[in-house]
């Protein structure tokens, strides 16, 4: 058995952008090793859909998801152990604790179920974005004056549609957004030069759409969500869990839909007295050349139509020119089309240092 390079190198490239999850920086350390040996995990690989770019459409996590479900699910015991999500422990420095032995084991076990998670695409809904992109967010409501129209592409279940439901914590003299009670709070992300959080910003309305929407209010849904977080970041799982728990009581329309035919549906008529958000964070890159390409076309034409009492605003959470440097929050409003760099931040949300 023999895997190709292209997939040993997403899971290189992988293991080695994972520094802030040491547990995942080892496993798919060992899913490469092992495969290189004609191992089990050679034989899981080889099943690789071929219309799955390892790279692009994110493989090895799509790989660590489904043994993640497994331990969430109580299925993996002895992988359990090490897995903090469930309760376990990992010590990189610690030679006994070493889950390599039950990582494998437990993919040779469950070997169907984890070539079948092979063709799910990965759906992380990182919450931790929107405190990249409530900057972006504040400045279209104090620029504009107006309530939010909010249109996110590649929603999934909808959790980012939700960021004013969300407590930001730490802007400049000690600025704050969002209801104090919320469940779900974000705190030391901002770094120097801080934003203000105190402008107002209301959404009036939201909507989505995904070629796969997940029901967050669901069983099935909350679990497959929980399964593609590394399960040693336990803040991120416990920000996930408080997002899941606020998505019950607050429904959001999400729509099952090309993201190109979506986009030019709902830029079609002007909001008057509303300012139009269209937004979205790391979807760029899993979309289709032309699908970009007809969004893109679609958002400017929609701008070009833009007044001052219906403006439209394009906001982006994406990879930055150098990716391995993180990611840049830009912003592009209309009228005008005069387009900023508003931050620069991590793939997971933070830390956010904002560009003057």
């Amino acid at each position: 058995m023999t895997v190709g390079e292209p997939i040993l190198n997403a899971f290189r490239f992988q293991r080695d952008v994972a520094p802030t999850s040491p547990l995942y920086g080892r496993l798919l350390g060992a899913v490469v090793d092992d495969a290189m040996r004609g191992g089990v995990c050679a034989d899981v690989l080889e099943h690789t859909p071929p219309d799955v770019e390892p790279v692009l459409d994110a493989l090895p996590l799509r790989l660590m998801g489904g043994v993640h479900r497994l331990v969430l699910d109580g299925d993996a015991p002895e992988l359990a152990a090490y897995y903090p999500s469930v309760g376990g422990r990992f010590d990189p420095d610690e030679p006994a604790s070493d889950p390599t032995e039950a990582f494998l084991a437990t993919i040779a076990t469950y070997r169907d179920a984890m070539i079948a998670s092979l063709s799910r695409a990965v759906q992380t809904n990182e919450v931790g974005r929107c405190a990249s992109l409530l900057p972006g967010f504040l400045e279209v409501a104090s620029t504009t004056g107006l309530p939010l129209r909010v249109l996110e592409v590649g929603t999934s279940a909808g959790l980012n549609l939700r960021w004013d439901h969300y407590r930001y914590e730490g802007g400049a003299d000690s600025t704050a957004f969002g209801d104090p009670q919320s469940s779900l709070r974000f705190a030391g992300v901002y770094d120097d030069p801080l934003p203000r959080l105190d402008a107002s910003a209301v959404v009036v309305e939201r909507r989505g759409c995904d070629r796969s929407p997940i029901d967050a209010g669901s069983a099935e849904g909350s679990q497959l969500l929980r399964s593609f977080v590394w399960a040693d970041q336990v803040e991120r799982f416990a920000a996930l869990d408080a997002a899941l728990a606020i998505a019950k009581s607050s429904p959001v329309e999400i729509d099952r839909a090309d993201a190109h035919a979506w986009v030019d549906d709902q830029l079609r008529d002007r909001r008057e007295g509303r300012a139009t958000v269209i937004f979205h964070s790391i979807v760029w890159q899993y979309l289709a050349p032309e699908t970009r390409a007809g969004i893109k076309d679609s958002i400017h034409a929609a701008g070009a139509r833009a007044s001052s009492r219906a403006p439209i605003a394009w906001l982006r959470m994406e990879p930055g020119t150098d990716p391995a440097a993180g990611a840049e929050v830009r912003l592009t409003m209309w009228p005008g089309g005069a387009e900023r760099i508003v931050a620069r931040t991590g793939y997971h949300g933070r830390p956010v240092r904002l560009c003057k």
